[in-house]
């Protein structure tokens, strides 16, 4: 994995991140295929609409079908057709929101199954087992995810079992599992909302070396103003060289926060979760389409989008589908939401190589606040 930056806007970076399946600009957004499929859409459509990477999630992976099928099966670009770039996460983050279901140690995490309540393991050398037999692009090493509130005392004894995990994941990797792969590996910044914390953390994974580094543990339940304290403060540190990925975060508001102070990547599932349930990015704001002004609407969602939903459908029309619980909503309202998410995403990188991004945020903080 090569990445480049192209042009500076203060802290704001246009670049590029080159892998063997293909490049992908950033401030990047990924889109959220969970179970190998990002929901409603076909790999086409995701093409389609402009998506350069999405991500996969490694915990629901490996429960079903297994990742030792789909290695079998020529692995997950192959199995799911998706021939660009995959991130893929470590699980750590879904075990974290397992708490009542699993018990951690130094080797790694003790869980039970949420699809039928077998137990499991996964430690950082099982994770590194799974993500190199699904073939991810990317893959991110296991980490534990600090809860918020955490104490001082309980982040500060995670972030050591996170850069504990690190160090082995990046053993395991590099030698034992994937000695011929081309796969990229990323550590995790911890540390809850403690800045000391967060930049210990950071010069620790530093120290051991990463082809990027990623800001986890975030967007948990903490005060808006916490995290864009963090985000402020962590981005600027975080080395000039190496993609920086902001895990989870996907807020419009926080995203251009976050890309002002110098983040390069994104994932969230708010476009496709939102979209299931009639909430719509539009470039006049968020509209719930089942609202009752839109029963008799024959205007476009947004007259200023060019996605397949907006050029063909009325506002009448999806609040139609809505309501009568169509397959139909599901699959245009995902179509429109993800098409928004990456068209905002490419308006960026306009404004950044223009050095108008201050006034893109601003204008789009007002429109959304």
């Amino acid at each position: 994995m090569k990445f480049e930056i192209l042009a500076k806007d203060a802290n704001t970076r246009l670049g590029k991140i080159t892998t063997p399946r293909g490049v992908i600009n950033t401030p990047a957004f990924m889109p959220v295929g969970t179970q190998a499929t990002v929901k409603a859409m076909s790999p086409d459509e995701m093409k389609d609409i402009g998506a350069e990477i999405i991500l996969c999630n490694t915990y629901h992976l490996y429960l079903r079908p297994g990742h030792e099928i789909i290695a079998s099966l020529g692995g997950l670009h192959r199995f799911m057709n998706w021939e660009r770039p995959i991130l893929t996460d470590s699980g750590g983050f879904q075990v974290f929101s397992l708490s009542a279901l699993r018990s951690i140690d130094e080797n790694g995490v003790h869980f039970r199954s949420h699809l039928d309540g077998s137990m499991h393991f996964i430690g950082p050398e099982k994770a590194m087992e799974i993500q190199s037999a699904l073939g991810s692009d990317i893959c991110m090493a296991f980490d534990e995810c600090t809860p918020y509130p955490a104490s001082y005392e309980y982040a500060l004894k995670s972030l050591a079992l996170t850069t504990k995990w690190a160090r082995r994941c990046k053993e395991a990797l590099s030698s034992q599992l994937s000695a011929n792969s081309s796969q990229a590996l990323f550590g995790i910044i911890q540390g809850g909302v403690y800045r000391d914390l967060r930049k210990q953390s950071l010069e620790e994974l530093v120290e051991i070396g990463f082809d990027g580094y990623a800001a986890g543990g975030l967007s948990v339940g903490e005060p808006k103003d916490e995290m864009h304290e963090i985000i402020n403060f962590i981005a600027p540190l975080m080395p000039e060289n190496r993609p920086r990925y902001l895990m989870g975060v996907g807020d419009l508001i926080d995203m251009l926060v976050a890309v002002e102070t110098g983040f390069d990547m994104f994932d969230c599932v708010m476009p496709t979760r939102n979209a299931r349930n009639g909430t719509l990015f539009t470039s006049a704001g968020r509209i719930s389409i089942k609202r009752t002004e839109y029963k008799a609407d024959n205007s476009p969602l947004d007259e200023n989008c060019g996605c397949y939903t907006c050029r063909n459908f009325s506002k009448a029309y999806l609040r139609h589908l809505f309501l009568a619980k169509e397959i139909l909503s599901m699959r245009l309202n995902t179509l429109h939401n993800l098409y928004f998410y990456l068209d905002f995403f490419k308006k960026m990188r306009d404004a950044i190589r223009e050095n108008t991004f201050g006034e893109f945020r601003k204008k789009w903080e007002l429109l959304l606040r």
